[in-house]
């Protein structure tokens, strides 16, 4: 582990102790979560830790992480995956639970990513709020996109409210507005910036924003980041002219200096946009698929959903300068050494 993964905040002081800082990840937890079924008419279901490989329900992020395998004996020795995240499993859920358009789930959704690059924001272990919500087909659009942003991002802001009020010495720092940008306009904007450059270039300039269009091609030939082809609808070219249906909320984290993303999410694929992706990506074989065969068949409703990161968002309205003093986790010794001098106590 290179050390230079590792963000020093100058002069960082943890805000609260260690007893404060567990009683306001169960305070954070508990009102975030009611906050969001509320906005998004969402009721909580129980998921799974595991899904059998060859499924294809498990989630492929960027489609080269690995997921963590383990043989079950008393299926033969089948293998079994950790969920890297919920993307399909959710969706599948909604046609079991026989949701109606308006109405969805949102589940605790615990994974082990092996592969990820430890560091500030990067540990094995995810822990997220994941949901999904049934769309009908002419909300498939980007305005209805943005409407459901803003509500999560003012579930955001009333909980940053209730911490800040608890705990005196947090003082709010997100913006009352969340901007909404187009990757390919942050492209244009920022030519000569790296993708990563662009978004804290933004995120610096207007506290809190939305990426549109994650996922596909832009004008240079290259992705703002990668996505996998089967979950959101990221080449569908929409009403403004610009493809793209999904993204995700990023704000500017003045501890670390810095942009922090917060949630991926978007409207689903349907049929016509999954057989689109699969031969963009050259994965076509997945069609074969449950997961796939289902939603190809029309066995699965039209939805919207994503993710939001539990230690993350805990990190940031708690102010702490890295997820091990949210979360226990396995980091570096040599990480754990300087995170200790920098008054970073890892959990």
């Amino acid at each position: 582990m290179e050390m230079s993964s590792l963000i020093k905040p100058d002069n960082y002081k943890a805000l609260l102790d260690m007893k404060q800082t567990e009683q306001g990840i169960k305070l954070i937890k508990e009102f975030f979560q009611q906050n969001l079924s509320t906005e998004l008419r969402l009721r909580r279901v129980t998921a799974p830790l595991f899904v059998l490989k060859g499924l294809g329900i498990n989630d492929d992020l960027n489609g080269v992480e690995r997921a963590v395998t383990f043989p079950i004996k008393d299926l033969g020795d089948a293998q079994a995956e950790v969920v890297h995240s919920l993307a399909k499993w959710k969706r599948l859920s909604l046609a079991e639970y026989g949701i109606e358009p308006g109405y969805g789930i949102y589940t605790d959704m615990n994974a082990i990513r092996a592969d990820e690059e430890l560091d500030n924001l990067h540990s094995l272990y995810v822990d997220q709020w994941d949901w999904e919500a049934v769309v009908t087909k002419e909300q498939r659009t980007v305005a209805f996109l943005k409407d459901v942003v803003e509500r999560i991002y003012a579930a955001i802001r009333r909980t940053e409210y209730l911490t800040c009020e608890t705990y005196p010495q947090l003082k709010p720092f997100l913006p009352e507005r969340i901007t909404f940008v187009h990757s390919e306009e942050l492209l244009q904007r920022y030519p000569g910036l790296t993708p990563k450059e662009r978004e804290d270039a933004i995120c610096r300039e207007c506290g809190a924003v939305f990426i549109i269009g994650i996922g596909g091609k832009l004008s240079d030939g290259e992705k703002h980041d990668g996505r996998a082809p089967d979950y959101d609808d990221w080449s569908t070219v929409a009403e403004d002219g610009r493809a793209g249906l999904n993204g995700d909320i990023l704000i500017w984290y003045p501890v670390l200096g810095r942009s922090f993303e917060l949630s991926s999410m978007g409207i689903r694929v349907d049929k016509e946009s999954l057989l689109r992706q699969l031969k963009l990506e050259g994965k076509e074989e997945r069609g074969d698929l449950y997961f796939h065969r289902k939603l190809l068949d029309g066995q699965l409703p039209l939805s919207i959903g994503g993710g939001i990161g539990q230690s993350r968002l805990c990190m940031v309205l708690l102010q702490k300068g890295h997820i091990g003093e949210i979360q226990a986790s396995i980091w570096p010794d040599d990480m754990r050494t300087k995170c200790k001098e920098l008054g970073m106590q890892l959990i």
